[in-house]
């Protein structure tokens, strides 16, 4: 079982989700991805709905579905729906875990979004979810201004919540800059993938062909040499 957070919304989570199953599936591995809460669909289209075009995982399912695009807790109220029940997710993940070889469960927002509701009432969020589960993160970043210190915020608040984490790179511009370089080098230390920008776009075959190249193998890839990989794909 892997999270996946990010350090901002719209940094790119849902397709490093589908790198990650993709280049999983590749080496062979039977893979499940979970969206506990979708809040809002761009385009009509959910989360879980991009996962399934681009990676083709052997099972791609949200748990809960809200129709305002805010945070999963606010998004309930606000429908007045039932917000997701930090157990519930819990037993619907290991579900899943006993039936693939992998399973990923991409979050919304941060990692201190509120998700829903633990049975005392209280909110919960990614990073109880991750320590419920005693699973490892992955921390979708931003490439440019700003980056260095969203990312390292998100990696601290895990680590005090020993939660091992690392960091994979949303977006890389086609035409970087000083400030994606530079940032490039200071998230070396933490880095285990990086996107081209618009990888979104990619025909699925060609995706699934393309995302081991992403990604290092701690995510099931083949990607050892990042400025190599970052001048190819500017």
């Amino acid at each position: 079982m892997v999270l996946v957070t990010g350090t901002d919304a719209g940094v790119g989570k849902t397709l490093v989700t589908s790198a990650v199953a993709a280049s999983a599936q590749a080496a062979g591995l039977r893979v499940a991805v979970l969206k506990p809460g979708q809040a809002g669909a761009v385009g009509g289209l959910s989360d879980t709905d991009r996962i399934s075009r681009l990676a083709a995982p052997h099972t791609c399912r949200t748990l809960a579905s809200y129709p305002e695009p805010l945070a999963p807790l606010a998004a309930a109220r606000v429908a007045g729906m039932k917000p997701l029940e930090l157990y519930a997710v819990v037993d619907a993940v290991r579900d899943e875990a006993a039936k693939h070889d992998l399973v990923l469960v991409e979050g919304s927002g941060g990692v201190l979004t509120p998700m829903g509701v633990r049975p005392s009432g209280e909110p919960w969020t990614m990073a109880d979810l991750a320590t419920t589960l005693g699973v490892p993160t992955i921390v979708v970043s931003r490439a440019g201004l700003g980056t260095l210190n969203h990312t390292a915020l998100t990696l601290e608040a895990l680590e005090r919540r020993g939660v091992t984490a690392k960091v994979v790179v949303g977006a890389w511009p086609m035409e970087p800059e000083l400030v994606h370089w530079a940032n490039l080098t200071e998230l070396v230390p933490h880095l285990v993938g990086a996107l081209p920008a618009g990888a979104g776009r990619i025909e699925p075959g060609v995706f699934q062909r393309s995302a081991p190249g992403w990604l290092t193998p701690a995510l099931y890839g083949v990607l050892d040499d990042w400025r190599v990989w970052a001048e190819e794909a500017g």
